[in-house]
């Protein structure tokens, strides 16, 4: 059974992309994934990443076993391509193509049905991942309300304590602390 990832519009130029995608086809998967490790190119990082999202798409839609897949081809493709300018000589402009890729992955297995799950086996994980995501937001909801609550009482105790240092100023003379005398007062220094 053949499963597949595909990547658009990678900013990289595909023949650029094709250097590391020669680099793994007819591989297996973790053999892939290696070889990726140890490449030194700038589309080493997009390619890992598209092969291993290619990698759980097979093991959690169709569940195929990790060690059973190989990468049957990659198809790397031209996308819409940024055209920009550079100024020249004697006024002119000559025009720049800045290369986007689109790239898909096709993974297959090795031998047949090889240690494959049922679709059974397949819903009970997927329940199984969906309980435990919403048991983790439940958490998270509970600790951000109580994270909140401590900081509300916090910022009351702070503000209770800044009230109580602040001394209230008492004027026997209105005179004194007239709007005349707040407007020429002087700075000492």
């Amino acid at each position: 059974m053949r499963f597949s990832a595909r990547l658009n519009n990678l900013r990289i130029a595909p023949r650029k992309v094709r250097l590391v995608s020669h680099l793994i086809k007819g591989l297996d998967a973790k053999v892939a994934i290696d070889q990726l490790d140890n490449f030194v190119k700038r589309a080493n990082d997009p390619m890992m990443k598209l092969l291993k999202s290619a990698i759980s798409n097979g093991e959690n839609n169709f569940g195929i076993d990790r060690d059973n897949m190989y990468v049957f081809e990659v198809r790397v493709g031209a996308g819409p391509s940024l055209k920009r300018w550079m100024p020249r000589a004697f006024g002119r402009a000559s025009g720049i193509l800045k290369r986007t890729s689109w790239i898909e992955i096709i993974l297959e297995e090795r031998e047949e049905g090889k240690g494959r799950k049922t679709k059974d086996q397949l819903e009970k994980e997927k329940k199984q991942r969906a309980e435990a995501k919403k048991k983790a937001e439940k958490e998270a909801a509970g600790r951000q309300a109580e994270e909140e609550k401590d900081k509300k009482e916090t910022i009351k105790k702070e503000e209770k304590e800044i009230s109580k240092e602040i001394p209230v100023r008492k004027t026997m003379d209105s005179k004194k602390d007239g709007w005349s005398n707040r407007i020429f007062r002087r700075k000492s220094m």
